[in-house]
């Protein structure tokens, strides 16, 4: 009963004041300027996604506007489907409309088509074919790549193609934003087995190294795949904070001594971050 009262009450303070001079004033600004208009709808759903519900009152504090205004606003939201009011505490709040515009969007988002031109830029910077990766399960598949045009030996790795994560450098790099349950969930459902004497082939050992690549930021992948070939990598979460993305540089281990690994770590860090900039 008293939340009614209240609710009766905040209505009607709202109602008066659109009769008040100030709000008249208000009304009039925002029809001569419907920028501003945009710019406090947009405000609002803000507010209410940061705070949470709110009453009429305590969202014109908020938003440092007079009540009537913020009526307007909300009612507006409410007609267009962004917003509700609860019945029983009467509360403003968001729907989920937004979410949905959120999905649509992403829907139609092409990550290579973002990714490609930093790819490009990495490959030019280091002269090194780059790879970058998708997580699939216990495997990274590599969904793009860019080979360079600085040296003739080339990759023979494939668009399309599968690698495991247990024994590779990009495989490492998203394993390392994963938790340790979630490493030995992925340990437990891979077949296992050495590809190259270097290759590891103990949970506990693998383990470790992801330490090591949470501190140093990159991962290695020190011939561990494929005999005669290092790998500098780095994952990149996506926009829920979720592995599942890596890129990494290439090149037979004539080019990729240690020296030439911290040479390259530069890069790869940076580009990390302009990357994860991107997509997330």
């Amino acid at each position: 009963m008293k939340t009614e009262q209240k609710r009766e009450q905040d209505n009607k303070a709202a109602f008066l004041a659109d009769e008040t001079e100030d709000g008249v004033r208000e009304e009039i600004r925002e029809e001569k300027n419907p920028i501003q208009v945009a710019d406090r709808l947009f405000l609002t759903m803000e507010v209410l996604a940061q705070k949470g519900p709110m009453g009429l009152i305590e969202l014109s504090n908020q938003l440092n506007l007079h009540k009537s205004t913020v009526h307007r606003l909300l009612n507006s939201l409410i007609y267009m489907g962004y917003a509700r009011q609860d019945l029983e505490s009467g509360k403003y709040s968001l729907t989920f409309k937004l979410l949905e515009l959120s999905n649509q969007l992403l829907a139609h988002v092409d990550v290579i088509e973002i990714v490609r031109p930093y790819l490009k830029k990495l490959m030019r910077q280091t002269g090194e074919t780059v790879h970058f990766v998708q997580k699939d399960g216990n495997y990274a598949v590599y969904i793009d790549k860019v080979e360079s045009d600085q040296n003739s030996v080339r990759m023979v790795s494939k668009v399309g193609s599968r690698i495991p994560l247990y024994c590779s450098g990009v495989g490492k790099a998203m394993a390392a934003q994963m938790t340790e349950e979630q490493v030995r969930k992925m340990w437990a459902k891979s077949r296992i087995h050495a590809l190259t004497p270097h290759t590891i082939v103990d949970c506990d050992e693998y383990l470790k190294a992801l330490e090591e690549v949470r501190r140093k930021g990159y991962a290695l992948d020190n011939e561990e795949n494929e005999l005669g070939v290092r790998c500098i990598a780095a994952g990149v979460t996506d926009y829920k904070g979720r592995p599942k993305y890596a890129f990494s540089i290439s090149a037979p281990v004539s080019r990729m001594d240690d020296k030439r690994v911290e040479e390259l770590a530069f890069y790869v860090l940076k580009m990390k971050e302009e990357i994860a900039r991107e997509i997330q």
